[in-house]
């Protein structure tokens, strides 16, 4: 099987108990909470679910999650990339010549008959070319296929993976109306990071469980302050850039603990690039990342100085006399 097509049939559980939590609901904000209890809700409704996000999102992962709270946790969860090469021939293999002309034909090595009764995710479901998505509104209309001989039912759940320009994309017919009405009844958001920084923290723990595991090496922890680094940043890339910086600073730390000075060169400074070239000692480069990071915290919290402590993990006091220290104007105080 091609490495970007993706069959995994879970342990068989009680619906609604997943092994483990998706990574993208990681968290404890209200946001993903919201969201949290909508995938618990569709996970039991079985209908078709779109899933909107920005890129960078694990949709994957929130699809697993809805499979693995469902009724059909013990049936396959096949995962299908839309923008991959030969899709047509993934999804509907090469049946043969003899099918009847009112049934849609897939041959049983396809990944449409590999998910039947099961859960079919395509992911970017947009970049399906326009015959494709042709084929495929016939076999969601009739739910049945001719597959290697017989007709038979697919039994499929469809979830599907966009961004939220769908709406425009079905508007001006680069999309078919009708997959839409069918898979958008039970519709999902997920928000980006610049949405819910209060997650990082946990985001970045998880990832750095799961990349430790996967690379046989020890279990290892961010220092609190290096958290409180990657919570002030942006994440435009959202969590395929904080896995990445994770992967980065896991592989190049010297203990078991990642300290902030391991992640400065895994981190892109847009807001002031010049501030961090590499040059000078340590001790200066420390406190040129400490003036910047400490003034965008500030800055975050409208420069109130008991919130942006709270964040940092330090005392008010400290945190004055580090101001004063760096050299940092507190003229926009509000305090």
């Amino acid at each position: 099987m091609p490495e970007h097509l993706v069959l995994t049939t879970p342990r068989p559980g009680r619906f609604g108990r997943p092994s483990a939590r998706a990574v993208e609901l990681a968290g404890s904000s209200a946001v993903i909470g919201r969201v949290d209890e909508l995938v618990r809700r569709v996970a039991l409704l079985d209908g078709s679910v779109l899933v909107t996000a920005r890129r960078g999102s694990d949709v994957e992962s929130v699809a697993r999650e809805i499979h693995a709270r469902s009724a059909r946790s013990a049936l396959p969860f096949v995962s299908v990339p839309c923008g991959a090469p030969e899709i047509e021939r993934a999804l509907f293999g090469s049946p043969g010549s003899q099918s009847p002309p009112d049934l849609e034909a897939l041959s049983a090595d396809s990944r449409l008959a590999a998910a039947r009764g099961g859960t079919l995710f395509l992911e970017d479901v947009t970049e399906l070319p326009a015959g494709v998505q042709a084929r495929l509104a016939r076999l969601v209309r009739d739910g049945e296929a001719w597959i290697d001989g017989e007709p038979l039912p697919l039994g499929i759940r469809l979830i599907v993976s966009a961004s939220a320009s769908i709406d425009t994309e079905v508007r001006t017919h680069r999309f078919r109306s009708d997959i839409f009405r069918r898979v958008s009844a039970l519709r999902i958001e997920l928000p980006p990071l610049s949405e819910r920084p209060e997650d990082v923290p946990a985001l970045a723990n998880r990832l750095l469980d799961e990349i430790c595991a996967a690379s046989g090496a020890g279990p290892r922890t961010f220092t609190q302050a290096a958290l409180s680094l990657l919570g002030a940043m942006a994440w435009p890339g959202n969590l395929a850039e904080l896995r990445e910086v994770v992967e980065r600073a896991a592989g190049a730390a010297g203990g078991d603990a990642i300290q902030v000075e391991t992640l400065l060169p895994t981190l892109r400074f847009d807001r002031a690039p010049a501030a961090f070239t590499p040059i000078g000692t340590l001790r200066e480069a420390r406190q040129r990342f400490e003036h910047d990071y400490i003034a965008a915290v500030l800055e975050h919290h409208g420069w109130r100085m008991a919130e942006a402590a709270r964040t940092l993990g330090i005392q008010r006091p400290n945190l004055y006399r580090k101001v004063r220290q760096l050299g940092i104007p507190l003229a926009r105080s509000s305090e």
